[in-house]
């Protein structure tokens, strides 16, 4: 049957080149198989050849196998019925069924136990390889979607956070306890010590991971437009409101809502808020009928709502009802233990997206960052590791890939002054200006208001 088809399958050869991926033909007419497979491997697959379903499945449990080509008449079994079988054992697996005499109701069966396709013998044959083809395309989809997701996954684990510092440590261990349950968390710390991705990792480890993570900074709106960002508004509701508009409440439903900066959000918002969190009801800007949202939310602050709400800038009942569970990010500059391994991190990341191969990190530089106060926290240690990559003009990054106010850096040595003494304010004042002046002496003394030569005597006092 094969034999006569020969031509047509060579015109289809001579053009591509397929790379090497494991296909097996199953059938027990061995003249037919063997010709097929010869066709087949000229198109550049591995192929692996079985008589009956006992061999093919042994096979299968042996090599890498794709895609299959099978027969439904067989020697000891029915190609229809295998479909099921290596469905169940090989789910990634595509099978397509080739039988001498066509069947609609065999077709459908075929299809609906995950067959990839179904074709007749002689009819279809010029079709084979473009529908080899298209069966190895959804195998490699499926698993870069795959590679894909293990990628996101582990971004938003909490093994992907860096540090082993005691203070980072604990966080985590709090977040991890947190993240099973569906309590309102409220993650407190300074800007830019990763309250977002604390709040991705509690997400993904709940039981909401398969629905949508939502985030919002509520420091970066007005009241007019973060009402409708979060509620949604109904046609005509205001000027502008031309059609309806899901907020991000209704976004979030079956999911998780991140409020990052709450302490920001206007009086009148925090009051919406604390009825939806007592009823999980709220009101469309525009709209007469409350709507419903089932989500968990995870609140995050730089403030002190605390206090911001005994001086009654905040809700008192607002805070009461977030501070359900809280986590406090530790700032960098108290888990400097951390620095390296996250210059490490991000020097590889930036290096990745620069097109460059990993630069390695002199000790100066890490020395350097070490002694930095970090207002910005790991935020601004990404940034600084961003601009130090792109103007590394070697292969390892130094002190000149740093910023003037770290390069001036110098380590404190003389630690026996009081912290409560004049002495000691006064050399941590000048140290602050000469970092300031980039080291210059000159402009440290004038912004000091003092004699050049003072200055250079205070210099060798304090030993700064």
């Amino acid at each position: 049957m094969f034999d006569r088809i020969i031509p047509e399958f060579v015109v289809v050869l001579q053009h591509k080149k397929h790379p090497l991926k494991q296909l097996l033909i199953i059938d027990d007419e061995e003249k037919h198989r063997s010709l097929l497979a010869r066709i087949i491997r000229s198109e550049g697959y591995e192929v692996f050849e079985a008589g009956d379903c006992e061999s093919g499945l042994k096979k299968l449990a042996q090599k890498a196998i794709n895609v299959i080509l099978c027969d439904v008449k067989l020697p000891d079994g029915n190609g229809i019925d295998l479909v099921p079988k290596i469905k169940e054992r090989f789910p990634d697996v595509e099978i397509i069924l080739l039988t001498a005499f066509g069947n609609i109701s065999d077709s459908v069966q075929a299809m609906k136990d995950g067959a990839f396709d179904y074709i007749v013998k002689g009819n279809d044959n010029d079709k084979i390889i473009p529908l080899l083809s298209r069966a190895f395309e959804k195998v490699e989809l499926r698993k870069r979607v795959r590679d894909l997701e293990k990628r996101v996954g582990k971004k938003y684990t909490f093994d992907s956070i860096i540090g082993n510092s005691p203070s980072i440590l604990k966080a985590i261990e709090l977040a991890r306890k947190v993240s099973t349950t569906d309590a309102t968390v409220l993650l407190t710390g300074e800007t830019g010590t990763g309250k977002e991705v604390f709040a991705e990792a509690i997400h993904f480890a709940s039981g909401r991971s398969n629905n949508s993570f939502v985030a919002l900074n509520c420091s970066a709106f007005s009241k007019e437009i973060l009402e409708s960002e979060l509620f949604g508004h109904k046609q005509g509701s205001f000027t502008g409101a031309i059609k309806d508009q899901k907020g991000l409440i209704e976004e979030a439903n079956g999911g998780t809502l991140f409020l990052d900066e709450i302490g920001e959000m206007p009086l009148e918002l925090q009051a919406k808020l604390l009825r939806l969190l007592e009823t999980s009801e709220y009101l469309k800007i525009g709209d007469t009928k409350p709507s419903h949202s089932n989500f968990r939310l995870i609140a995050a602050t730089n403030r002190d709502l605390k206090k911001e709400s005994e001086e009654q800038h905040f809700r008192s009942d607002l805070y009461f009802r977030l501070n359900v569970f809280q986590v406090e990010l530790p700032s960098l500059n108290s888990r400097v233990k951390d620095i390296k391994p996250l210059t490490k991190h991000f020097v590889e990341q930036f290096s990745a997206k620069s097109n460059r191969k990993t630069l390695g990190i002199d000790e100066g530089f890490l020395e350097k960052l070490s002694l930095y106060s970090w207002p910005g926290n790991i935020r601004e240690l990404k940034n600084i590791v961003e601009r130090a990559v792109i103007l590394a003009e070697m292969n390892t990054l130094t002190i000149d890939d740093l910023p003037p106010e770290i390069q001036f850096i110098q380590e404190q040595k003389n630690n026996t002054l009081s912290a409560f003494s004049m002495a000691s304010v006064e050399k941590l004042h000048i140290q602050k200006v000469l970092n300031h002046a980039k080291g210059n002496k000159a402009e440290a003394a004038r912004l000091l208001e003092i004699g050049i030569a003072t200055l250079y005597r205070k210099i060798e006092e304090y030993k700064l």
